[in-house]
């Protein structure tokens, strides 16, 4: 029988090898299911994500003394709006950009053979200019780009799930805040960390919404005014592709430059492309990582690969809710459990508080001066103790100054048999008889 005041012994853990490698494994695992059923599972994250951020309507019209249930009905049918507001104008710009690109096939036909001879001009051999431009095809062209569109818009394919499903999560969120504080007194942590998702979430949705209005309208803006056609398409394509960080502005490019240089020539497509690369740099590259840095804090690495993973994972949606998504695989697998708090330090974007480096220095002085000084506490200590060995060895003597007293305490190792001998009482002899 172990003795009660041993220590127990440490658990056995598993190798940390392991620990990374089960986890990778059920990362993929986890991927590949839900990639087998993206029809479902991409509806219900956008109906999740579209009723955290429109939720807090409904406790705004409830402040303007609305009753409950008129603020939960006015909720729905915002966010009913919203859904069918988006469902019908990416059918629009889908059915759009269908009727009018296949009357460019000409125009498209006469750049094909400007660039042969052009390429001709500069010497290239006319076998390997078959070789390079044999395989472009005008309706590979179309396709690649109604592809862009119908890749957004087949999200809203399944147009009454997404709704019923935000619907029936509107009016259990009418009662969630209640069941959320009674299990904040047992799980702080848990809820603490869901809070900082649906914060961040919001955050981040108002923010990307607002600079999405911006962009479009400066776009829209832009070309009407140099006579691109479909400016209002080309517009609500910016909005929507400004939620998908770093590449979005990438997508929402490629269909107006086309349509440029199909309608214009090559002039009218570089203006359009430099155009874009101004404004977007502007607004989306200096403007509003200042004002999103502080809501989503996640590093530009950690912002890209989100975005590959979840399309890959989800489908189109996941591109335009890679970062919510994002927030919400960290707040429940990193900042609910201390122990791997860490990682999710690592993560963040933005260059380290200032207050971390003062604190840094704080400490390195503070441990130079322990090694220079002795406490006032530690002097004191250190005299008792000498006091203490001093009547021990039944001397009385008077106190010595400092000085003399750390001269005393450490003689040097050539006089020790001296100083032994001088510490020595005297002893009075007794005369012969």
């Amino acid at each position: 029988m172990s003795d009660p005041g041993t220590a127990a012994a440490p658990r056995s853990q598993m190798p940390r090898g392991l620990i990374v490698l089960l986890a990778a494994t059920g990362l993929l695992v986890t991927s590949l299911a839900f990639r087998q059923f993206t029809a479902i599972i991409g509806p219900i994250l956008l109906a999740l994500i579209l009723v955290i951020g429109v939720h807090p309507l409904t406790g705004f019209l409830r402040r303007r003394g609305w009753p409950t249930w008129l603020a939960v009905t006015g909720t729905l049918i915002t966010l009913i709006v919203v859904i069918l507001g988006l469902a019908a104008s990416m059918a629009l710009a889908v059915g759009q950009l269908a009727t009018l690109l296949p009357t460019y096939a000409d125009s498209f036909t006469a750049l094909v053979n400007d660039l042969r001879a052009w390429l001709g001009t500069l010497g290239v051999g006319q076998d390997q200019i078959q070789n390079a431009l044999g395989k472009i095809d005008f309706a590979n062209v179309v396709a690649l780009t109604a592809d862009l569109l119908v890749g957004l818009a087949s999200t809203f394919s399944n147009l009454l799930f997404l709704i019923f499903v935000a619907a029936f999560m509107t009016l259990d969120a009418l009662g969630f805040a209640s069941r959320v504080n009674r299990v904040r007194r047992q799980q702080p942590e848990v809820i603490g960390s869901l809070d900082t998702f649906v914060s961040g979430t919001r955050s981040y949705l108002l923010v990307s919404t607002l600079f999405g209005l911006i962009v479009a309208a400066v776009d829209i803006g832009f070309l009407w005014l140099v006579g691109v056609p479909l400016a209002l398409l080309w517009g609500l394509l910016a909005f929507v592709t400004n939620y998908i960080p770093n590449i979005g502005f990438l997508i929402g490019l490629i269909p107006p430059a086309l349509l440029a240089l199909l309608d214009s020539g090559p002039q009218l497509m570089i203006i359009v492309i430099v155009a874009y690369s101004v404004i977007n740099f502007v607004i989306q590259s200096l403007i509003q990582p200042k004002i999103m840095s502080d809501t989503v804090n996640l590093s530009l690495t950690l912002t890209l690969l989100s975005v590959v993973f979840w399309t890959f994972v989800v489908g189109p949606i996941g591109a335009i809710l890679a970062i919510p998504l994002t927030l919400l695989t960290k707040a429940l697998l990193l900042d609910m459990d201390p122990k791997t708090r860490w990682i999710s330090s690592l993560l963040e974007g933005g260059p380290a508080p200032p207050e971390d480096e003062d604190a840094d220095e704080a400490a390195e002085a503070a441990e130079g001066a322990d090694e220079t000084s002795e406490s006032p506490s530690r002097r004191v200590a250190s005299t008792t103790e000498r006091q203490e060995s001093h009547s021990a060895d039944g001397e009385a003597r008077p106190d010595k100054p400092a000085s003399t007293r750390d001269q005393s305490r450490a003689p040097s190792p050539d006089k020790g048999e001296a100083h032994r001998i001088r510490q020595q009482p005297l002893r009075r002899t007794r005369p012969a008889d």
